[in-house]
C-alpha cells in the first residue's frame, strides 16, 4: 500500500508540474473544428478557381479571384481564433485554471514572432502579384510557430508543426499544388491532431 500511495504522489506531482509549466488548456477538438474550417475553406477555393459559375460571385469588376480568397482566407483565420480561445476558456474553466497566465504568455510570445514574420511576408508577396507562394509561405511560418511554442504545450504540436513545414517546403517545389496543400496542412493535419490530443488528454 505504502508503494502504490507513493506512485500516487508521484503522478500528482507530476501532474502539477506539468500544469504549472505548460499550457494544457488547448482543446483538441477545437483542432478539428479550426481543421474542418481550412477544409471547407479549400472547397470554396478550389469552386472559385476552377468552376465557370463562380463568376457569379464576383460582382462584374468589384471582385477578384484572390481578392475572394483573401477574404475566406481571413474569415476562416477569425473563426479559427474565435474556436480555440472559446474552447480553450471552457477547459480552463473545467480545470479551475486561467487561460491568461505566465505560461499562456510566453506561449503567445513563442508563436507570435514566426506567425508576424510570415504574415508581413506574405502580404508583400501578395503585393508584388507572387500569389502562388502564399500557401507554402503560410505553412511554414504556422509550422515555425507551433515547434516554436510547443516547449509550452503539448509535445503533439512540436511534431504538427514540422509537418506543416514540410509541406510549406513541397509547396514552394510546386506551387501549383498550393491549394491543395493548403488543405493537407491547416485541415487535414488539424483534424488528426485534434483526435490524437482528445484522446490522449481529453477522453
Amino acid at each position: 500500500m505504502e508503494q502504490k500511495d507513493l506512485f500516487k504522489e508521484l503522478g500528482q506531482i507530476r501532474s502539477l508540474m506539468e500544469k504549472s509549466s505548460k499550457f494544457v488548456s488547448i482543446s483538441g477538438l477545437s483542432g478539428v473544428l479550426i481543421g474542418c474550417y481550412a477544409l471547407l475553406g479549400t472547397l470554396f477555393g478550389y469552386y472559385i478557381l476552377h468552376s465557370p459559375k463562380s463568376s457569379d460571385l464576383l460582382g462584374g469588376e468589384n471582385l477578384t479571384k484572390q481578392n475572394i480568397l483573401f477574404i475566406t482566407a481571413i474569415l476562416i483565420l477569425l473563426s479559427s481564433l474565435l474556436t480555440g480561445w472559446l474552447m480553450a476558456r471552457k477547459k480552463a474553466r473545467k480545470n479551475k485554471q486561467s487561460i491568461w497566465n505566465i505560461t499562456s504568455k510566453s506561449l503567445l510570445f513563442a508563436v507570435s514572432i514566426p506567425l508576424v514574420t510570415g504574415g508581413i511576408l506574405s502580404l508583400i508577396l501578395i503585393a508584388q502579384g507572387y500569389y502562388h507562394l502564399i500557401a507554402a509561405m503560410l505553412l511554414i511560418f504556422y509550422g515555425l510557430a507551433l515547434t516554436a511554442g510547443s516547449i509550452y504545450t503539448f509535445a503533439e504540436v512540436k511534431w504538427l508543426g514540422m509537418l506543416e513545414i514540410c509541406l510549406g517546403i513541397i509547396g514552394l517545389c510546386f506551387s501549383d499544388q498550393g491549394l491543395l496543400l493548403w488543405g493537407l496542412g491547416f485541415g487535414v493535419l488539424h483534424i488528426i491532431y485534434g483526435f490524437i490530443v482528445y484522446k490522449k488528454y481529453e477522453s
